[in-house]
């Protein structure tokens, strides 16, 4: 199983170092990806300009968007990008796209919040064809730049519940899920819906298979640092509901993390991402010891 790390971009803290010495820190191994995902209501610096810099300051890792959240934006741009981090990774980019579950980035970005799914579904043929070459409208010129991949990066669909689970199935390379407390179960009884409703929807390869969860290492009172951090990222949900998820973590120690790759690799998985709850490089040398 391939061990991947998040930028701690949902962190408190994130400065203007951080992106370039946590992306050239996982570089540096035994990783296999650096990623980050789009929030737009948030502390967080933007996917896209985040991911250009871990492709410009790395050479060996893929590069993850993970998660890009399709229905705000328009495929044109979209495909431009993705054409853009793969010429700039030198074909090291994967994307993981979805729907997310935070109207107030919608409302932001000009976006309806309503009908989402069916518009992923449409999105990601419209995307296909784009990064295949095919021009936007009949006419114009094809979007650029072209990709190092040829059609384009794999795409993963961060669904998790079974009709997002079939409708992905449809169009997805694999699934880019993930657990909150690094349960071997759920995320084994993901993968298990996700081979069924491949089977059912006549796809002939095996999905691919991505989990994570949230982690805090090398850091005073860790456990504490992963639960607020987990509140305060879930903060949208509610106190309550955000406080109760979050008293569910529990990846605040080396021994555990170890425990929850173990569980993660027997469930299947291809990857597991690690999501940092601090922006200190600490925590990224106790991951470098948990993967070990």
């Amino acid at each position: 199983m391939e061990i991947g790390v998040a930028l701690p971009q949902m962190a408190l803290g994130y400065g203007p170092a951080t992106t370039v010495d946590w992306a050239r820190g996982i570089d540096d191994g035994p990783f296999s990806s650096v990623s980050a995902g789009e929030r737009v209501t948030f502390s967080n610096p933007e996917l896209v300009a985040t991911l250009g810099a871990c492709a410009a300051v790395t050479s060996r890792v893929r590069v993850f968007a993970n998660l890009w959240v399709l229905p705000q934006h328009e495929m044109a741009m979209v495909a431009q990008q993705i054409g853009t981090l793969d010429q700039l990774s030198g074909g090291r980019l994967d994307v993981a796209v979805g729907v997310g579950g935070r109207e107030h980035d919608y409302r932001a970005l000009g976006s309806p919040f309503a009908g989402r799914h069916r518009r992923l579904d449409e999105q990601v043929r419209v995307l296909r064809r784009l990064l295949a070459g095919e021009p936007p409208f009949e006419g114009a010129d094809p979007v650029g730049p072209a990709c190092v991949q040829p059609g384009g990066p794999r795409i993963l669909a961060g669904a998790m519940g079974p009709k997002a689970m079939a409708r992905a199935a449809a169009w997805a390379d694999g699934i880019s899920g993930f657990s909150i407390a690094g349960d071997a179960g759920e995320i084994a009884r993901a993968h298990d819906l996700a081979d069924r409703c491949w089977e059912e929807a006549g796809r002939t390869e095996v999905p691919r298979k991505v989990s994570g969860c949230f982690v805090a290492l090398g850091v005073p009172d860790a456990a504490e640092v992963l639960r607020a951090f987990t509140a305060r990222y879930l903060g949208f949900l509610g106190p309550a509901l955000a406080g109760a998820v979050a008293a569910t973590t529990r990846a605040a120690s080396v021994d555990v993390v170890r425990e929850v790759l173990a569980g993660a690799a027997e469930a299947g998985c291809d990857e597991f991402v690690l999501v940092p709850a601090t922006t200190d490089l600490r925590c990224l040398e106790a991951l470098r010891e948990a993967a070990g």
